[in-house]
């Protein structure tokens, strides 16, 4: 069993940066895939990042290469989402969700835990 909570969330200005951590809780967690999706009311969950349990391989949607980074530090149990130039577009409901089988992917589907979400509002 995984638990995740998300924080960092708030409101950021257009162009700035903002960083979101997922820290869990489990014993297993460094052995799973985690990954950063994002929801708008009414809209289906976006894929943004993912990363292995070792930090080995990561995968981005198109939309945040260049600007978003995913880290972890399993000694903290924690991943990290470093946002820079964030958009206003980009206000959403940021989860992170935890893979027990340990493969970068983008289909919320295969996700096995979720986090409750933390607020990104961008201003323009």
């Amino acid at each position: 069993q995984v638990q995740l909570v998300e924080s960092g969330g708030g409101l950021v200005q257009a162009g700035g940066p903002l960083r979101l951590s997922c820290a869990a809780s489990g014993r297993t967690f460094s052995s799973y895939a985690v990954g950063w999706f994002r929801q708008a009311p009414g809209k289906e969950r976006e894929f943004v990042a993912a990363i292995t349990w070792s930090g080995g391989s990561t995968l981005y949607a198109d939309s945040v290469k260049g600007r978003f980074t995913i880290s972890r530090d399993n000694a903290k149990n924690t991943v990290y989402l470093q946002m820079n130039s964030l958009k206003p577009e980009e206000t959403d409901v940021y989860y992170c969700g935890a893979d027990a089988t340990n493969w970068v992917r983008k289909s919320e589907r295969e996700y096995d835990y979720w986090g409750q979400g933390t607020q990104v509002t961008v201003s323009s």
